[in-house]
């Protein structure tokens, strides 16, 4: 099929698709894709694929990488998938396609060439892989990586008691006789010494914040909407790439992720919306008793046979290797059946889906109002909050997610025997009864991963991530009116500190006359890149870590792992500020928590107070290359500063993880006015992920110095009648 579009570049590089009509519009958007992010989408297909070891490296790092994606499986689940799409959006899916491959068969990324990779077609399989890639990685798996540190927890003997303590109300039926079946199981995958999967340039995502406000708290009188994904930002490209798309009098800008079609975060002509994490469990694991390649089931008291699953995994030299997985209607099994007794076995809801997301993100360009957002977009089957306004007023929320519904009084958390089958799921949590929320009453809706179970029937989130962002965010609202879009760009910068607001009456009165104590005493809870304080709370919050769970119960060295090659402490530590603000708490091993606090201040300060920025230090490398060409060539970007700290508006978290640095920061910013026919962004790079592009990162300076570039719609006259 022939395709009438055609693509200018704005003076920022940003591309814009004009075409004849929807479907052209979408084969643009693939062929803009494919020519100024080709790299990126071929390189996460490959590794989607479980293909690196194959066509590009063929090390134990590779195969370890691949033998992750082999099991996950989502490559070869699709068929049915895309079999089940209507007919409207598979002939837009295919456009997509052929837009992308009309570019590759121009040009073709020169680094596949030195490794001697033809480019294969792009197909809606792939796209369809590349959804439940973004779905997945480190947001669904940030929840199955807590639940198996739990896991770790038990066998290592940590008391039941200590374990109520940091997940009140969690723990359902963990009695004796689960923990003799727990203590038995063999952890294949243990959260404390991790593999290397992160070691492949697949993004890590994070978290967000997102807010909506009322036009009654706006200058102009119609809604304000403004969304800052966090994800990981040392990485070039950034894992997005902003577009305008336009078919007729039909508009859309934004920011798209290479390899789907549709605007994830932006606007059109009636309707805006942005997306945060949702914190939803939506992945669960059980135990299996196997025996002789076979597992239990007590209804019938049958022993019945796993579906084997064999993957060969090729070598770029020639040399393969055969693995097997050992599958069943609870998902693939982490061990052996064969040698093993008990086994844990996984599930993720949204692991064989992707055709509702798709739809979604291709139908939400033509929808008009709140409302059809909010249906639209709440079947997308990963766990997402999104926030929306209209022209007619309107805001709105909904959370997205293929939630499991578990028998009462159980959260997920911890793995109860397959063999009985009340511990399955019971079917899926309805989209009327997700939390959502309509023209709330207090004229604004924010959400930064908070608990927001409240708004909805069921509560898909046992495990969110502290307020603090929230509240702040909610703080500043409160206490603004006739508010215009550039009263937001300081809230998306904001380093203020609600934790550190919490943490601080505690630790103020024990401070002495030293010079940091002083510090300490002046701080104004800001992590500004100059801020001796921010350094100095950080000092004792670790060291509070390190005395709490560290010494007489994880270990420290347990402790300084999760700390510095995790990103466990980062995603849920508002479970540890539980403990470590409560007056008395079994952690605190007899001490009152004013003994506890002192003890650690006093070693925590005997440091030299140093100023944030000298933390804060971070190398952005080019995701192919990996920091691995002489950096007169620019294909990295070193020495970059990050404000901000984890309870901050403005995250600036840097840590490793499995061996890699890596970062948790807003890698995009959006602001947009419904008055008006634009948005205001920045991106922490460019549009393209050529090094020798002068789009390669030409964002990056207004990403770091707080300016904003203005996104309107097509303005030229379509060439198209």
């Amino acid at each position: 099929m022939t395709h009438q579009y055609k693509i200018n570049r704005d003076s920022q590089g940003v591309a814009h698709i004009y075409a004849q009509d929807p479907i052209s519009m979408i084969a643009g958007q693939g062929f803009a894709h494919a020519r100024d992010r080709g790299m990126q989408m071929l390189l996460m297909r490959i590794i989607g694929q479980g293909r690196i070891a194959e066509l590009l490296d063929p090390s134990q790092n590779s195969i370890k990488i691949d033998h992750f994606f082999r099991r996950m499986n989502w490559y070869a689940n699709t068929a049915e998938e895309l079999n089940s799409l209507p007919p409207a959006i598979t002939k837009k899916l295919d456009a997509y396609c052929d837009g992308v491959n009309q570019a590759f068969s121009k040009w073709s990324p020169f680094e596949f060439k030195l490794v001697g990779y033809k480019v294969e077609p792009w197909t809606a399989k792939d796209s369809i892989l590349i959804s439940r890639m973004v779905g997945y990685l480190t947001l669904a798996q940030s929840q199955a990586e807590v639940e198996k540190l739990i896991l770790q927890m038990i066998q290592n003997n940590l008391s039941v008691d200590k374990l109520e303590a940091l997940f009140p109300a969690q723990l359902g039926e963990l009695d004796n006789e689960l923990i003799e079946l727990i203590k038995q199981l063999k952890l294949d995958d243990p959260i404390v010494d991790k593999d290397i999967l992160w070691a492949c340039g697949a993004p890590r995502m994070m978290a967000s914040n997102n807010w909506v406000i009322s036009g009654k708290r706006t200058r102009s009188g119609k809604p304000i909407l403004a969304s800052d994904p966090h994800l990981e930002v040392n990485r070039l490209p950034n894992v997005w790439y902003e577009m305008c798309i336009s078919a007729q009098d039909s508009w859309t800008i934004g920011s798209s992720m290479p390899g789907l079609p549709g605007i994830l975060i932006g606007r059109n002509k009636h309707l805006s919306w942005g997306a945060t994490y949702a914190f939803v469990d939506s992945i669960d694991s059980w135990i299996e008793r196997c025996e002789a390649g076979k597992f239990f089931r007590e209804e019938d008291n049958t022993w019945r046979d796993f579906k084997q699953r064999k993957e060969i995994i090729k070598l770029k030299k020639g040399e393969t290797v055969e693995v097997a997985f050992f599958e069943n209607e609870l998902g693939t099994l982490e061990g052996d059946p064969y040698s093993d007794k008990y086994c844990l076995i996984t599930q993720w809801a949204a692991a064989n889906s992707g055709k509702k997301s798709v739809q979604a993100v291709i139908n939400l360009l033509d929808c008009n109002n709140v409302q059809q957002g909010m249906e639209i977009y709440g079947q997308i089957e990963t766990g997402w909050n999104y926030v929306f306004a209209d022209t007619d007023g309107n805001i709105g929320y909904q959370m997205s997610g293929r939630v499991p519904i578990r028998r009462e009084g159980i959260s997920g958390l911890i793995p109860l025997p397959a063999w009985k089958k009340q511990n399955h799921w019971q079917g899926f949590i309805d989209l009327k009864d997700m939390p959502r929320c309509y023209n709330p009453p207090q004229g604004y809706f924010c959400t930064a991963n908070n608990d927001l179970n409240c708004y909805g029937k069921s509560n898909p989130i046992n495990l969110p991530m502290g307020s603090y962002r929230a509240d702040r965010i909610a703080e500043l609202l409160e206490k603004s009116s006739n508010i215009e879009v550039e009263d937001i760009y300081p809230m998306q910068y904001d380093t203020y500190s609600k934790q550190a607001e919490v943490f601080m009456p505690i630790i103020k009165p024990l401070l002495d006359n030293s010079l940091n104590s002083q510090i300490l005493k002046d701080w104004d809870f800001c992590y500004n890149k100059d801020s001796k304080g921010a350094y100095l709370f950080e000092t004792i919050y670790r060291e509070l870590y390190l005395q709490v769970f560290g010494g007489h119960a994880l270990g420290e060295k347990v402790v300084q792992f999760l700390q510095q090659e995790s990103g466990t402490f980062i995603d849920f530590y508002a479970q540890f500020d539980t403990v470590l603000l409560a007056e008395n708490s079994i952690w605190f091993n007899g001490k009152t928590r004013q003994q506890l606090y002192q003890q650690v201040i006093e070693k925590a300060l005997q440091t030299k107070a140093k100023e944030w920025r000298e933390v804060q230090s971070y190398n952005m490398k080019n995701i192919f290359f990996d920091g691995k060409l002489p950096g007169f060539l620019g294909f990295d970007k070193k020495a970059i500063i990050a404000s901000g700290g984890r309870a901050t508006i403005c995250q600036g978290q840097i840590y490793r993880a499995a061996g890699r640095d890596t970062t948790f920061m807003p890698s995009y910013r959006m602001v947009t006015d419904m008055a008006d026919d634009f948005i205001l962004t920045n991106l922490a790079g460019g549009p393209s992920d050529r090094r020798f592009s002068k789009w390669y990162t030409s964002d990056l300076q207004d990403w770091l110095d707080g300016r904003y570039k203005k996104l309107e719609k097509n303005g030229r006259k379509s060439p198209f009648p």
